[in-house]
């Protein structure tokens, strides 16, 4: 989604600023025009003519090019862009930002700056994690900058590896994220995912082998789109690895915690996607303590739990979308096509367990939706491609 936009780049003083190549060759590869506006202190841990070189335009550093009074615009620039990134960006940099101090083309440039800016931190950890430091990168968000955090690793303190600026593809990622369509954007999307445990006593519970991973990546894309995403997930190990500031999650448990959570989202939810493994029964008695092992026998009374899709189902208004799932093994389509007709959805989404290395715990899955208009069958694919699917019948649907 980078063809034809114009980047501007910034670069600053660290060491981090070889990867600027990098970066440059990315945003190239993927169509982007780049130009360069570097830091004197830039200089000095690379070339502008490397960096012309790859960009294949003039590297700005001063405001006056020549001595006859030749200058370079700042405030054209920032009309001329359709995105500013500075990678890497030194603590002296984010602090001339938070401040407004414009003491040189790149700051004179980015206070100019009419389209996107996105940040790229470069530093030594210590000086990372400085309250002065994260005070800025505040200052910096509230102002509607997009902070691109560095490194991935957590320690006790949740800072290891934070120091150092961000791989330049994932970098270069994010921008091309920010420009993909935005078919979703201005909606609201409920999404329930994972498991429910039903607890028998305080260490023991009835569930099932659902991830997560599903409704996750399908909150991913939807927040991608452009949606306003609540996720209500149950207990999973999986994390949300993108877009994590668009995406609200509210945690639960048990199905009545999740009904409970559903009701309550929905009605201003555009479209709600139910992709959770919600336990169809409950024991009818949790025990206060942990039940010890008498006998040979243990008998547990089980009541249904409530039906979040048909609840929703009757609650649905003119206009709202409903996507349920499917899990079957056996009679597959039958299954699908009477959950579809009783629980009022629009579309379902169907796996089989039949489909070996899919479903639970599965990076992969392979899926048919059903509707009215028939059924359509997916090759087997990662998750993340196929909530990619998923949303594009969801889009078709909530945009008519």
């Amino acid at each position: 989604m980078l063809k034809g936009k114009k980047i501007v780049l910034g670069i600053t003083g660290s060491i981090a600023a070889y990867k600027s190549c990098l970066i440059i060759r990315e945003l190239v590869k993927r169509g982007a025009e780049v130009q360069v506006v570097i830091t004197p202190a830039g200089k000095e841990f690379i070339t502008p003519i490397t960096l012309s070189a790859l960009t294949q335009k003039p590297v700005i550093s001063e405001f006056f090019s020549q001595r006859d009074g030749t200058w370079h615009s700042h405030v054209a620039l920032g009309l001329w862009a359709d995105a500013m990134l500075i990678a890497p960006c030194t603590a002296a940099t984010l602090g001339k930002m938070a401040t407004g101090v414009a003491d040189n083309m790149l700051i004179t440039t980015y206070l100019s700056m009419k389209a996107p800016v996105f940040i790229a931190p470069a530093m030594d950890l210590d000086m990372y994690a400085h309250p002065t430091t994260q005070q800025n990168l505040d200052r910096l968000r509230s102002f509607g900058n997009h902070i691109i955090e560095p490194g991935t690793g957590f320690l006790a303190s949740g800072l290891e590896g934070k120091g150092r600026m961000e791989d330049p593809e994932k970098i270069v990622a994010v921008l091309d994220d920010f420009f993909e369509k935005k078919d979703l954007l201005g909606k609201r999307i409920m999404i329930t995912a994972g498991p429910t445990y039903e607890k028998i006593d305080p260490v023991r519970f009835i569930g099932n082998y659902s991830s997560g991973k599903m409704g996750i990546a399908l909150a991913e894309e939807c927040a991608r789109r452009g949606a306003d995403v609540t996720l209500i997930l149950g207990p999973v190990q999986a994390q949300i690895t993108n877009l994590r500031s668009q995406i609200s999650i509210q945690k639960v448990e048990s199905c009545l915690q999740m009904r409970d959570a559903a009701v309550e989202a929905f009605p201003n939810s555009d479209a709600a996607i139910l992709c959770a493994a919600v336990a169809d029964f409950r024991p009818a008695e949790v025990a206060e303590q942990k039940i010890k092992r008498v006998g040979d026998d243990l008998d547990i009374h089980l009541v249904p739990n409530p039906d979040i899709a048909a609840q929703l189902g009757q609650m649905k208004r003119e206009g709202q979308v409903l996507v349920g799932f499917a899990l079957e093994t056996n009679d597959e389509q039958q299954n699908a096509e009477k959950k579809l007709a009783k629980k009022n959805l629009d579309f379902i989404v169907l796996n089989s367990l039949r489909n070996e290395g899919t479903c639970f715990r599965s990076d992969e899955n392979q899926i048919a939706i059903i509707s009215s208009s028939g059924r359509v069958d997916y090759e087997k694919k990662l998750k993340q491609q196929v909530a990619a699917d998923i949303i594009d019948e969801l889009v078709v649907r909530i945009t008519n």
